[in-house]
């Protein structure tokens, strides 16, 4: 349909096709004959299952034909001069078949009415026969109705006794009549007469035979039928029961647009919106506006060629907008061609409030998770700083402690001495016993003084070091949003070595033995400050584990050789110490997480993510507490692999 018009602009809407049927076919004869016979039918049976209705309409109109039949007999007999033993059977016929019209029009159960037409024809036609010594009433086709009707209105059984009834009187007295008490009237010959009859018996039990057939067929058939019916009613209920007690708009029109299904949540959508209820056959959207009937035609349009539309729109309702979510379906017809439409619509006005403040939260989350990141950030550099502080403050008191120790007071007083006896030095020298000591005195305080000043000379190196870490750790915290800092070619094992001399001191004085086992391996491409970060929180792990582990021989085994798969490099670092809880291990490297009761669990979370930008991974494992922890650190060996 290209549009939808207007009320005004459309013909008064036809009925549907489910009431229009009825009007067309009441004006037909059968409908009338219908209603005539029905009138001789009590109320309890005209309500009665269609097939039953049937039957009773059946019984109503051969009682009817029968009375009719016999009582026009009857006038006949009694205006022609025949005999009166004649107009008996004729009268039991037609007083029966009144008195079933009238009992089938009084009784609730139509097995009486029906019993006692039946029993009423047989009788008469017993009696008929009995009567008159006609050879060839046995061969009659009236006999084929009584077996066909008995079993039709009463069933297999009462049939099969009315039958049997029947076949003994044609089979059985009604020859043995012919023979004895009307010899002289029976004009076939007596050797014919037996089996003529033995015939219309076996007609009469093949009728019944072929009515029971189709009953039992029949009620077969019926009972399916009634299965089926039921079955049918039962998913129409949960299908009704379904779309009625949903919240969501569900209709379906024709392809004129009339409504033909409506549920309750469009019933009450369609009154808050037009004033009114929607009326099953009338226009849906004839109450429309020009824009918004064009909006619905040219979709409908669409969905009648196949389509599958799925839309949003907003619709106000009582003066305020509501979002729906519509779709639109064919509904198949002859051939698969689509006579109508469904509607499904749901209301997602708050899903849309939902998502409009959804992604106010985002922003705002990502606003927190920004401030959260530079406070990981401050936390990191402050934990690295704090770290390489704690390497400088021992750096700096061993360099204090000898500064402190150095001898320069006894090299004072020697340089007073000569000064004393600079008028008379090679005397001096010479004679006095001091002077003769001096020179060996000089030449052990050169050579002490030597070895402390190489000393003092390495401890400022490894402070320099640390303090050109710190400059590091502060400058890649200040660059925290690029990937990777500069990246140099690194010997793995100096670099090791350099981490070691940062924890030296703390090493020495709880009496850690350091093992060392480095194989020959290749320098790696890579961020050097952030391997350095990684090895030194390691060692401070191992050296608080060893701190506070149990064992007297407390060792630090530093491993460095390639790994099994060729590709990778493996720097291990290992300890005696404390051990790792099993349940602890899958945590160890969360943030926060720490066992230690000073810690703050944002080392071992710091240098996992550390190795993860390097490219590698770290992991770490434990037999049990006690038992000392294993931390493998795995990078890359080739180069290019730790390119951003």
């Amino acid at each position: 349909m290209a549009s939808i018009p207007p009320d005004e602009a459309r013909p008064p809407a036809a009925e549907p096709h489910a009431s229009s049927q009825p009007e067309r076919t009441r004006r037909g004869l059968g409908p009338w004959l219908l209603r005539r016979l029905d009138a001789f039918i009590s109320e309890p049976l005209r309500r009665a299952a269609p097939s039953e209705l049937a039957r009773y309409r059946v019984l109503a109109g051969a009682n009817l034909l029968s009375f009719l039949l016999m009582s026009v007999n009857l006038l006949e007999f009694l205006l022609a001069p025949y005999p009166q033993v004649t107009k008996g059977p004729m009268v039991v016929v037609a007083v029966t078949s009144l008195g079933t019209l009238i009992l089938l029009r009084r009784t609730a159960s139509p097995n009486l009415p029906a019993l006692f037409f039946c029993l009423s024809l047989s009788l008469g036609f017993v009696i008929g026969t009995l009567l008159f010594g006609d050879p060839f009433v046995s061969a009659h086709a009236v006999l084929a109705l009584f077996p066909a009707f008995t079993v039709y209105l009463l069933g297999p059984r009462m049939g099969l006794a009315i039958s049997l009834f029947l076949s003994a009187t044609l089979g059985i007295l009604r020859p043995f009549l012919l023979v004895h008490a009307h010899p002289g009237q029976v004009c076939v010959p007596s050797e014919m007469l037996w089996p003529m009859h033995l015939a219309g018996v076996v007609a009469v039990l093949g009728v019944w035979l072929l009515g029971t057939l189709h009953r039992t067929a029949r009620d077969e058939i019926q009972q399916k039928l009634e299965h089926t019916l039921k079955t049918l009613r039962d998913s129409e209920r949960k299908l009704s029961s379904l779309v009625q007690n949903t919240d969501d708009i569900v209709c379906s029109v024709d392809a004129e647009g009339r409504l033909l299904v409506a549920n309750d949540a469009m019933r009450q959508t369609f009154a808050r919106n037009f004033g009114r209820e929607p009326v099953l056959g009338q226009p849906l959207f004839g109450q429309m506006d020009l824009r918004a009937a064009e909006f619905w035609a040219e979709r409908f349009y669409k969905v009648l060629r196949g389509q599958r539309l799925k839309f949003e729109h907003e619709l106000s309702m009582g003066g305020a907008p509501i979002m729906l979510e519509t779709c639109l379906g064919p509904i198949p017809g002859e051939h698969g061609r689509p006579v109508g439409v469904t509607v499904f619509s749901r209301d997602i006005t708050s899903r849309k409030q939902a998502e409009v403040r959804l992604g106010e939260m985002h922003r705002t989350l990502v606003d927190v998770s920004r401030q959260a990141g530079m406070a990981e950030v401050a936390t990191g550099v402050l934990h690295n700083v704090g770290n390489t502080l704690n390497s400088i403050n021992v750096s700096a008191n061993l360099v204090t402690d000898g500064l402190r120790k150095l001898r320069v007071p006894r090299l004072v007083q020697t340089a007073e001495l000569i000064s004393q006896h600079a008028a008379d030095l090679p005397s001096f020298l010479t004679s006095d016993p001091r002077g003769q000591q001096l020179p060996i005195y000089l030449q052990a305080l050169s050579h002490r003084l030597g070895e402390e000043h190489e000393a003092l000379v390495k401890e400022m190196h490894s402070l320099n070091d640390g303090v050109e870490h710190l400059k590091s750790i502060v400058s890649m915290q200040q660059k925290h949003a690029r990937p990777t800092g500069a990246v140099e070619a690194v010997a793995v094992p100096q670099l090791i070595d350099e981490a070691l001399r940062l924890n030296a001191a703390s090493f020495e004085q709880l009496g850690i033995l350091i093992e060392r086992d480095y194989a020959q391996v290749p320098s790696l491409v890579l961020d050097r400050h952030k391997l350095m970060q990684i090895l030194i929180n390691l060692l401070s792990n191992a050296q608080h584990a060893l701190k506070e582990g149990q064992q007297k021989d407390r060792r630090l085994r530093l491993r460095v050789r390639p790994a099994p798969d060729g590709q990778h490099l493996r720097i291990e670092v290992e300890d005696n110490g404390m051990g790792i809880n099993p349940e602890h291990l899958p945590r160890l490297f969360s943030q926060g997480f720490t066992t230690k009761k000073t810690g703050h669990g944002f080392g071992l979370h710091l240098s996992a993510l550390a190795a993860t930008e390097l490219k590698g991974r770290l992991s770490g494992a434990s037999p049990g507490p006690g038992q000392g922890a294993t931390f493998t650190l795995e990078l890359p060996l080739a180069s290019e692999e730790l390119h951003p």
